[in-house]
């Protein structure tokens, strides 16, 4: 089972809401979902967040949210992997999941290629490290 994060949380403080701004028409985390849903490689796609608006954005562009993320790992001194990790340990937890193959992608990531995702995983399948 592959699955892809996309961790974004409600609480920048540089620009507000950025992780929904409009870019070109479209909230921002709508643009990294549609490219992970193009490569047809995952068997989920999940954004970690704590916000309600959040949530409904993703899900109406296609992600899931199984539940909400702790208040406390949605501050600004949360890092990515504590987040992801809690993220996994959750999932098996609760809606007893347990992916073989992980991916994170920011949701700001609006440039991102269906190719640079494949091209990545092929190498991930192909290295012995």
């Amino acid at each position: 089972m592959k699955i892809c994060i996309i961790p974004a949380r409600s609480g920048s403080k540089r620009i507000k809401n950025k992780n929904i701004k409009k870019f070109n028409g479209k909230p921002i985390i709508s643009y990294p979902i549609n490219i992970l849903k193009k490569t047809k490689l995952f068997n989920n796609i999940f954004t970690s967040t704590d916000s309600k608006l959040i949530s409904k954005i993703s899900i109406k562009y296609g992600s899931e949210i199984p539940f909400l993320r702790n208040k406390g790992l949605a501050d600004d001194k949360s890092g990515i992997i504590e987040v992801i990790k809690n993220f996994l340990q959750n999932l098996a937890k609760k809606n007893k999941i347990i992916p073989n193959y992980v991916c994170c992608v920011l949701p700001t990531a609006v440039f991102i290629k269906p190719n640079d995702i494949l091209s990545a995983y092929k190498i991930l399948r192909t290295s012995k490290n």
